[in-house]
């Protein structure tokens, strides 16, 4: 049999994107991750690797200096980075998504200002909805953005930015005045220009210092503070106010295709370490390995890799071919995250003590792992998103 999540009907374009990124992850990113895991420090020459091979522009159409690879790519590339170390594919996740809103939903004139730099990774995007008093309950937003003649000037906090320092541009969702009776509808994506950095980095706009988190170290996530922060009408995304909770979902879907895909890399990488390290380790005469009770656990560990590829593969497909995929973004989603914690934590029990041990690279994984029960919604809202989407699809006929 081929090796687990493999993909099928890939172009030789996709296929050379892939056998590329996985040699450069195999040989860049895994020899140095857990010093810089362990160290919580920025992966730099890892991203500049990144900018050379023309990651940041992969999804970017090539009229913008972008390779114009699609969703499935993305999420396949995703997947060997993060197979290497969770934290480098953050760098790139949050300015995907703003790269996929600014093409989708962008005027002509964003789009020619933003994608070319983008596309080389001098732009770096960062995006935010949640706040401090809230997450998931994206319509009760609180920062507001007050128009002032050409201009809004934005009060408020968000909250949980990836890149929240090292990015130059924020795709924020705000709260505006548009008269609309359904909440979600007073909400406007502002595009804001910043500087790298922290502290006070333009007036009005702070960027408090690094949150310290259990796991995905190495990149930064912050808070972001608008203090009286003025701001041009013409850096409304798509110069569409009250249009914010649309394109932000729109961006979020992919976001969860990208969270599965993160899911599905730490999950096979976790196999790997797990089907290794039993092969070599001996008790009671024989490798673990041939013990049926170990055996019996890789056996459920690889199938729950495959099925997990298998549906986020599935579900970044469907998201290409611009059909609704709500449900299906959700539910691969949600499998892959609650499958890469259970295939990790098995890796975890087949090294037994050493698997507590920082010199060992399962140790990481385990503190990476819970990350994505809960990045680009938890699986509980994942579960909301797939009840509502079978419910209205299987509607009882009176």
């Amino acid at each position: 049999m081929a090796r687990l999540a493999q993909t099928a009907g890939l172009t030789e374009i996709q296929q050379e994107i892939l056998a590329t990124v996985k040699t450069f992850v195999d040989k860049e990113i895994i020899p140095v991750a857990q010093e810089l895991e362990h160290t919580d420090t920025y992966p730099q020459e890892i991203v500049e690797g990144m900018k050379e091979m023309g990651l940041f522009g992969l999804t970017i159409p090539e009229e913008y200096g972008g390779l114009e690879e699609s969703l499935l790519t993305y999420a396949l590339v995703v997947e060997q980075i993060a197979r290497g170390w969770m934290s480098v594919s953050g760098v790139i996740n949050t300015h995907f998504i703003v790269a996929h809103m600014i093409s989708h939903h962008g005027t002509d004139e964003q789009k020619q200002h933003y994608l070319p730099g983008m596309a080389e990774g001098s732009i770096r995007g960062a995006f935010s909805m949640s706040e401090p008093e809230l997450g998931s309950d994206v319509a009760a937003i609180k920062t507001r953005a007050r128009r002032d003649g050409d201009h809004y000037i934005v009060d408020g906090a968000k909250m949980w930015l990836t890149n929240g320092a090292t990015s130059t541009l924020v795709a924020a969702l705000v709260k505006t005045e548009e008269g609309a009776q359904k909440a979600h509808h007073n909400l406007t994506t502002l595009l804001v220009d910043k500087p790298t950095g922290y502290g006070e980095v333009v007036p009005g706009l702070s960027v408090p210092g690094k949150i310290d988190k259990m796991g995905y170290k190495g990149v930064d996530t912050t808070e972001l503070v608008f203090d009286g922060y003025r701001i041009g009408a013409d850096k409304v995304l798509g110069a569409a106010p009250g249009k914010g909770f649309a394109q932000m979902m729109d961006g979020v879907e992919v976001g969860r295709v990208n969270v599965a895909a993160r899911a599905c890399g730490i999950a096979i990488r976790a196999f790997e370490l797990a089907v290794d390290y039993a092969q070599q380790r001996r008790a009671f005469g024989k490798p673990i390995a041939q013990h049926q009770a170990i055996a019996f656990k890789l056996a459920e560990m690889a199938t729950k890799v495959e099925a997990a590829h298998l549906m986020m593969v599935n579900a970044a497909r469907l998201k290409d071919s611009g059909e609704r995929n709500d449900v299906q973004t959700g539910m691969a989603k949600l499998l892959a995250s609650e499958y890469c914690k259970e295939v990790t934590e098995d890796a975890f029990r087949i090294h037994g003590g050493y698997g507590y041990s920082k010199e060992y690279e399962i140790e990481r994984l385990m503190r990476e792992a819970p990350f994505l029960l809960i990045g680009e919604g938890t699986s509980e809202i994942q579960k909301t998103i797939i009840s509502r989407g079978l419910l209205r699809e299987y509607a009882a006929r009176s």
